[in-house]
């Protein structure tokens, strides 16, 4: 009977262990079109931004993040962990032949939303194919306009939720629908491991108030123009940051802030028509560039009680070390053969060593190559030096706009090393395309 009860107690203690054992929550936040420039925890002062702040202040900032140029070539690597010259063959969308870290995490028990902007293939079954229960996205199976031409992204929004189109004119706005969607989420799975990945549409263009703004019109149709008007770009990025607090306060509210991995980041730089301000200097938007306005991107990681508060890293981050990363917080094994290009960022927030890339690699093209009239670009990098393919070589941190290409006559010892070890790693990828 004793050793009946043993095993019974023994029994009754199972789930409690094993739910201490679970990897954590994961809410990987990434805005469209913003730069490292305009957040104030970065020197940005422009713009108020003081929930990433508090998440900066109690967390890890990492002040050397670098995303592709643009959306999708971003998207494509940091879902799939790869270098885009292995993957991305073609602008808004990702090969059906992927494994993305949506369709590992749902694998292994976590409940998957994706909600906010996709433009990764027009087919509606792609989200669940590609790892998420749940969706609520903008550009799915739609264009994004209406039939006048009109933007739909922001206010009265086209969105679909789980295969059902949303088009009611109720004077919402997009980013209030996406956050409330997340935050329900949140509270129906709020017993069982999760993954949020919350593709932001703000701060895309085109540049129109927002519910916050003084001339906001929940009566408005959509922006008739693509760009609309840069003044508004302000209003934009604050209403960011306040959507963001809104997903913070429902995991504190719910008492998840201490199992909840929560990770910040863009897509790529500000667009082109925007100017910001770091104290006295003022900063271009570099979209679609590939100088450091083009790709240097915020990345704020909390994890309350994990993360030591207030730590900032300048360890190379690049996007293809998300996956990887999210996978070792959540103690899923990687495939070996899985060709992932990535470096597990995880051990540095713990406080723990781990191994830490020398060099980022990037292959670019908008259009994936699909287009013979787009040309490729490819580089390699770290925090101090840059070589491209056709062997301009710049010092990026004292010419980030890469005015000043350096001579091989005129390089000192280091600097031809560093070049030396730069061509090994293009020749590494040469095998990949021709």
């Amino acid at each position: 009977m004793k050793r009946f009860l043993l095993i019974f107690f023994l029994f009754l203690k199972l789930p409690i262990e094993a739910q201490s054992t679970q990897g954590p929550n994961i809410v990987l936040i990434t805005a469209d079109d913003l730069g490292y420039e305009c957040l104030n925890s970065y020197g940005g002062t422009s713009y108020n931004t003081p929930r990433l702040t508090q998440l900066a202040q109690t967390g890890m900032q990492f002040e050397n993040c670098h995303s592709q140029p643009i959306c999708t070539p971003s998207r494509v690597k940091l879902m799939t962990g790869k270098s885009n010259k292995k993957n991305h063959i073609k602008f808004g969308y990702l090969k059906p032949e992927e494994k993305t870290f949506g369709q590992l995490f749902r694998d292994k028990g976590y409940a998957t939303l994706i909600a906010g902007k996709w433009q990764l293939g027009k087919e509606a079954h792609l989200p669940h194919y590609f790892g998420f229960d749940e969706h609520l996205l903008w550009q799915l199976t739609t264009s994004g306009r209406d039939s006048t031409g009109r933007d739909k992204r922001y206010v009265n929004p086209v969105l679909e939720q789980n295969g059902i189109l949303y088009e009611k004119n109720e004077g919402k706005y997009s980013t209030d629908m996406v956050v409330d969607y997340i935050n329900d989420f949140i509270e129906r799975k709020k017993n069982q491991p999760f993954l949020i990945y919350y593709p932001m549409i703000l701060t895309h263009c085109p540049f129109d108030p927002t519910p916050h703004s003084k001339d906001w019109d929940p009566n408005d149709m959509g922006s008739k123009t693509y760009k609309g008007n840069a003044k508004y770009f302000g209003d934009m990025v604050s209403y960011m940051d306040y959507s963001i607090g809104r997903i913070v306060d429902q995991l504190d509210l719910l008492g998840l802030r201490e199992n909840t991995l929560i990770l910040f980041t863009g897509d790529n730089g500000t667009d082109i028509p925007v100017v910001s301000m770091m104290d006295n200097v003022s900063v271009e938007g570099g979209k679609g560039k590939t100088t450091d306005n083009g790709t240097h991107v915020p990345l704020i990681v909390n994890w309350k009680g994990k993360i030591k508060p207030n730590s900032k890293s300048e360890t190379l981050i690049d996007f293809s070390d998300f996956f990887p990363t999210l996978c070792e917080a959540a103690g899923i094994p990687l495939d070996s053969n899985m060709d992932l290009d990535g470096t597990s960022f995880y051990p540095r927030l713990i406080g723990k060593k781990g191994p830490e890339r020398k060099w980022i690699h990037t292959w670019y093209n908008r259009d994936g190559g699909s287009n013979p009239l787009t040309a490729s670009t490819e580089w390699v990098r770290n925090d101090t030096y840059k070589l491209y393919v056709g062997n301009r070589f710049y010092n990026v941190k004292k010419d980030p706009e890469e005015k000043d290409n350096i001579p091989f006559t005129e390089m000192t010892e280091d600097e031809k090393n560093i070049r030396k070890e730069f061509i090994a790693v293009l020749r590494s990828y040469n095998y990949l395309r021709n």
